[in-house]
């Protein structure tokens, strides 16, 4: 009977034994977002229409190899998401649509924030280079056609 009661009472004696509490275990620290195809950082950015503030979640491309792969290879784009290209330092930026099978609007953005001009619903593979109209900060690469179905435009802001 000892031998069956003495694993019991250990048991018992665990179980009411302290424990350490949630306040004095570390939290984690906060995880950067990460693009599961990419590995890039997703990070917040908007554009500003008049009134209206757009909201995407974009992977950012900001080392070299990340900006000359881009949106590369990838079949697939959600409305709310895209890639921001920044531009240090900013220069005028010509684009093409090499190994890209998806239709994108390609929207450069000037140093004040402000969209410079946009190339909508670009062709898919298309070795064109397609420049900024000045010199640019940045590149927002978003789904073919999005800018126009939100009705983002020239002069618009566009914050990361």
């Amino acid at each position: 009977m000892k031998a069956v009661l003495a694993p019991l009472l250990m048991g018992l004696l665990a179980a009411c034994s302290p424990q350490p509490s949630a306040e004095a275990t570390p939290s984690a620290a906060p995880v950067a977002s990460v693009h599961p195809v990419s590995g890039l950082e997703v990070i917040p950015l908007t554009v500003t229409s008049g009134e209206t503030v757009h909201r995407f979640d974009v992977e950012l491309a900001a080392s070299p190899e990340a900006q000359e792969r881009g949106l590369m290879f990838r079949t697939e784009l959600g409305d709310q998401e895209g890639m921001i290209f920044p531009s240090d330092p900013p220069q005028v930026r010509g684009f093409w649509m090499k190994n890209t099978p998806l239709p994108l609007d390609i929207i450069y953005v000037g140093e004040d924030g402000r969209i410079l001009n946009i190339h909508p619903m670009t062709t898919p593979y298309s070795l064109d280079s397609l420049y900024s109209t000045g010199i640019a900060s940045g590149v927002l690469e978003l789904r073919g056609g999005r800018a126009e179905e939100l009705g983002i435009a020239k002069g618009d802001l566009v914050e990361w």
